[in-house]
């Protein structure tokens, strides 16, 4: 079998990359479905695997830029629809797509790759660590109290798709300055994708946009979807909340009060929550949001020191040694410190693998949770707490998307 992997180079080759993936859920694209996912995507982003004439996988990258620890930011390619089609799996096809992606990556210029994992047991050989975790909630409406009452002072309204697109990125962008692990978000993105309601795609009402406003300057946004049902006469709706953004505490909790006052409804439902999410401190009763726990993205380091050296860090100075198998050329020992990060010929105080490392990259995990979990070992005394002392964050981190 002579598999040969290329970027796509038209919008006939990306709709035919595109239906690797999707012949998994039972649907397949059209050449228009392609150029709708162009509006996201660049076409040479998404690789494809040729069999012969035939594209028999594909695997694809947005051009992010993901938030890091300190406010900044790195390019960082988002890693989406990937599949092999069953006609070829278990043949290397993924491995050649996932070495051709990585070096389109590289020679772009981003500096980390991150991804939503549909099966965790495929990425960590490529060289992706779980580097966050994300919780869903089921609140019942009678749940909902907080355990300090207080008089809200702001409005909320519900806006047009115009209106958001104008006041919703900005609040976006002063919480991706504080949250590790968020993804860029274009014009096309907002306007076509994100705050888009599109009929033939919904999966309960119609897609609603709530603006907070305090003193008369917008503070918060929330993305919800109502479903109504009754039994015996009363509601037994639900309101999904997709996507809340508030980046100070009032608006906090001034946005979540009026959400979860919501009127003739059962019960909210979210998903994609920080495990540090304030509602586990406003709610009386915290035990009531059934919070579960799940995956959220895992990252790879492309190139290991640019990356070290976009993040911030507190005090002290740790080296380590990082052992890369799939991208040799990030081997090695980088002494990291409040100055930043450059490799050394230095003795090492941890050893992990680019895994362990992605997992640790953002705050999600620390170094003593790898050492723990046999993910690193210690080769002085006290490196992991020294490590944990130097990478620590203050929030963690997020994604509010799957993409």
């Amino acid at each position: 079998m002579d598999i040969k992997v290329r970027a796509c180079s038209s919008a006939e080759e990306l709709r035919d990359a595109l239906n690797a993936i999707s012949h998994y859920f039972g649907a397949e694209n059209q050449l228009e479905d392609a150029e709708r996912f162009s509006q996201w995507i660049e076409v040479d982003r998404m690789h494809a695997a040729f069999d012969g004439e035939r594209i028999v996988a594909g695997a694809g990258a947005f051009s992010f830029r993901m938030s890091v620890p300190g406010g900044g930011s790195v390019p960082a390619g988002g890693i989406t629809v990937v599949g092999v089609l069953p006609t070829h799996r278990r043949r290397g096809v993924l491995t050649s797509m996932m070495r051709a992606q990585l070096a389109g990556c590289r020679a772009r210029g981003d500096v980390a790759a991150f991804l939503w994992a549909s099966e965790a047991t495929i990425y960590g050989r490529f060289g992706y660590g779980l580097a966050s975790r994300m919780g869903a909630m089921t609140l019942a409406r009678d749940r909902t109290r907080f355990v300090q009452p207080f008089e809200p002072r702001g409005t909320v309204r519900l806006v047009d798709l115009e209106e958001a697109a104008r006041t919703f990125p900005p609040l976006y962008e002063q919480l991706f300055a504080q949250r590790p692990g968020m993804a860029s978000r274009t014009k096309a993105w907002w306007e076509t994708r994100r705050l888009f309601d599109d009929p033939a795609r919904r999966q309960g009402g119609p897609k609603n946009r709530a603006m907070l406003e305090l003193d008369g300057e917008p503070a918060g946004y929330a993305l919800y979807t109502v479903k109504q049902d009754w039994q015996s006469g009363f509601s037994k709706g639900t309101v999904t909340i997709t996507e809340v953004v508030t980046p100070t505490p009032e608006a906090t909790r001034e946005l979540w009060r009026w959400l979860l006052d919501f009127d003739w409804t059962s019960q909210f439902v979210a998903d994609l929550l920080p495990l540090d999410h304030p509602l586990f401190l406003l709610l009386a009763e915290p035990r009531r949001m059934q919070f579960t726990v799940n995956d959220g993205v895992w990252v790879r380091l492309v190139d290991v020191g640019a990356a070290l050296a976009a993040r911030a860090y507190n005090d002290g100075e740790i080296v380590l040694e990082v052992e890369d198998a799939f991208l040799p050329e990030n081997a090695g020992r980088w002494r990291v410190s409040s100055d930043g990060a450059e490799r050394t010929d230095a003795a090492a105080d941890l050893l992990l693998d680019v895994t362990g490392l992605g997992s640790a990259y953002l705050g999600g995990f620390t170094f003593t949770d790898l050492v723990v979990a046999s993910r690193a070992t210690e080769l002085t005394d006290g490196a992991a707490a020294r490590a944990d002392a130097l990478f620590g964050t203050g929030l963690a981190p997020w994604n509010a998307e799957i993409f």
